[in-house]
């Protein structure tokens, strides 16, 4: 489900869905290609963010599937991730995880949050 309007530039809409990621919030690589209209590209999010070099896009709120910052070939990126994130105060388990039930942004759709939870019946008065 997209969030953003299509451009002709798959990175600009990456990087349009990444600078929607509130403080304190993650999202997967996954969820950002679905969002940016990239269904099934979580890939190409990676090279995305593997290329930035524009200030102003939270590129440590993006985290792998398993709730973990991916290794990134500049030594030191991800120490630095995870810094950015505990001061907005996202937390780590012993395995390097965060929670992702708790920390993963789910973006309003139309007005209304995504839920995967039934509505309650009307009940009878």
């Amino acid at each position: 489900m997209e969030i953003v309007e299509p451009t002709e530039d798959p990175y600009d809409r990456i990087y349009a869905v990444v600078r929607r990621i509130p403080r304190g919030r993650v999202a997967t690589y996954g969820q950002i290609a679905d969002l940016a209209g990239l269904d099934g590209r979580a890939r190409q999010v990676g090279y995305a963010m593997r290329t930035l070099t524009t200030d102003g896009i939270p590129w440590h709120r993006v985290v792998n599937s398993r709730g973990q910052i991916s290794e990134r070939s500049e030594p030191g990126s991800d120490l630095i991730q995870r810094q950015l994130l505990e001061r907005e105060g996202v937390k780590f388990d012993t395995a390097d995880r965060l929670k992702l039930d708790h920390y993963r942004w789910r973006p309003k759709m139309d007005g209304r949050p995504r839920s995967s939870r039934r509505p309650r019946a009307q009940e009878s008065l």
